[in-house]
């Protein structure tokens, strides 16, 4: 019987999508957080029967679901950062800032 290898590419696709994400007030928490159950499922799959498994193939999918849970935790501490940026400054007082930060770079170029 030949045996089952796991493909870890959606995952990492799914998180480095994230990580490029993470710029846009941490929302990019939603495609590490799909890309860690991905991989986390497929695991557990492959635990339930390691013989069906290429042990190559769960080495590289373990190492995936390190990248997107650390991408996801990247992305939660920014999302956490945003919203008490918010919180404290304002909404409008952050978006003048924001301007202000754009009209200099756009200035500078």
């Amino acid at each position: 019987m030949e045996q089952q290898k796991l493909n870890p590419t959606l995952v990492y696709v799914l998180a480095i999508l994230g990580f490029l994400c993470c710029c846009i007030g941490g929302s990019g928490f939603i495609l590490a957080g799909i890309a860690f159950i991905i991989a986390n499922s497929n695991l557990s799959k492959a635990k339930l029967n390691p013989e069906n498994y290429d042990p190559s193939s769960i080495k590289a999918m373990d190492t995936a679901k390190i990248v997107a849970l650390v991408i996801l935790i990247i992305n939660l501490l920014y999302l956490v950062y945003t919203i008490y940026k918010i919180y404290t400054i304002g909404w409008d007082d952050l978006m003048q800032q924001s301007q202000e930060v754009m009209e200099q770079w756009q200035q500078n170029q």
